[in-house]
Formats: C-alpha cells, structure tokens, sequence
C-alpha cells in the first residue's frame, strides 16, 4: 500500500526529472539545433523517469517535454515549427491541434510506453542489462517514430513544402531522418539508460520510491 510518505517520495523524484528535463531542453545539450529540425536528448530522463516512477511519471515527464519543445518553436521557430507549435499553426485551429498533438502528445508516448515495457520486461524476469537497453532504445525510437510519422500523416504537404520537394518526396525524407536522426538517438539512448538507469534504480528500490520498488536488481 502506498503510503503518504511513499507519495511525497514520488512526487518530490518527478519534480525533480521534471526540472532536469527543462534545464536539458534550455541548454545545447538538450536541443541540438539542426539546419531544419532540433534533435534532442530530452527524452532520455523522460525514459529514466518512466522506469524509476512508473508509466504515469513517464506521461507526465512527457509532456513536460513536449511543453518545452513547444515553448522552444514559438520562441525560437524553425522551417518546422508550424509541426511543434500551436502558434505557428498555418492551417488555423486544426493545424494547433496536430501541432500539440506532435509536440506533446509524442512525448507522452514515450514515458508510457517506456513505462509500460519495464515493467513487462520485469514480470518476465529479464536481466537489467538488457532490460535498461531494451527500453532505452524503443522509448527513443518511439519519440522518432511517432513524431515524424504524425508530420508525415498530418503536414506532408506543408513538410514538402519547407523542404521545397515535391509530395512524392515526403516519405524517404522522413525515412531518411528516422534513419539519420532516429536510430542513433536510439543507441545513445541505449547506452546512457543502461549507465544511469542501473545504479538509479538500485537506489530508487532502496528508499523504496517508484514502481516495481521490491524487486531485486539484476
């Protein structure tokens, strides 16, 4: 049962993955800004977070993400920011929507997914070292994937358009950056989840925060 004590444990850690999350997304290290797209590393305390604290922190570090990556294309737009940011929008209110949906909706799917994928892999009793690898990967590839699938489904012609290609185009330009982009995120993902993520969650279980808190580490 979960405790009041439990409870402030758990709010306090996801405050504090929040506020590094929003440092990384105000810092070089977090947004790496690109010729046409800002590539990030933002996701990986949202996947962090979502193995310590369990698929509903993931969702909201998520969307804490997703609001900075927001707040980053209206204040400092690029070619692409009509897919990230509401205010942007150059279709009216449906345009807004999709762009929210891009820019935060995204990015909850990747603590909730991650979140949800620890904790299978946990019930099937599977070695942290793979486990933490594991998750770190398809969290990242899930930012990649639901991201640019979404600008391929929702903007392919104002996305052909900032790329000044023709329609057809579209989608070996998206392949190309989930390919160039997308896949080694994922890896540096994969590695920097595994370095951190197994000495966090041994100390999480420890203090008894977050989900899965009475297993064994592995």
């Amino acid at each position: 049962m979960r405790t009041r004590k439990h409870d402030t444990r758990w709010l306090v850690s996801v405050a504090l993955m929040a506020a590094i999350i929003i440092v990384l997304a105000n810092t070089p290290l977090g947004m790496i800004q690109l010729p046409i797209i800002k590539a990030t590393t933002v996701h990986i305390p949202v996947i962090i977070g979502a193995i310590l604290l369990g698929p509903s922190a993931g969702a909201m570090l998520g969307a804490v993400f997703g609001l900075c990556s927001l707040i980053s294309n209206t204040m400092a737009p690029t070619l692409l920011s009509f897919a990230f940011s509401p205010f942007m929008s150059t279709t009216g209110i449906p345009g807004a929507l999709k762009a929210i949906w891009i820019s935060v909706g995204c990015r909850v799917l990747i603590g909730v997914v991650a979140g949800w994928l620890w904790n299978f892999l946990q019930k099937m009793h599977v070695n942290n070292w793979i486990a933490l690898p594991v998750v770190g990967f398809v969290g990242s590839m899930v930012n990649t994937i639901s991201v640019m699938g979404s600008i391929y489904l929702l903007f392919a012609q104002q996305y052909a358009e900032a790329k000044e290609v023709g329609i057809t185009a579209v989608w070996g330009l998206i392949m190309g950056t989930v390919t160039a982009s997308g896949i080694p995120e994922a890896v540096a993902a994969a590695v920097l989840v595994t370095a951190l993520g197994r000495a966090l969650v041994q100390a999480f279980r420890k203090m008894n925060i977050g989900a899965g808190c009475a297993q064994t580490v592995r």
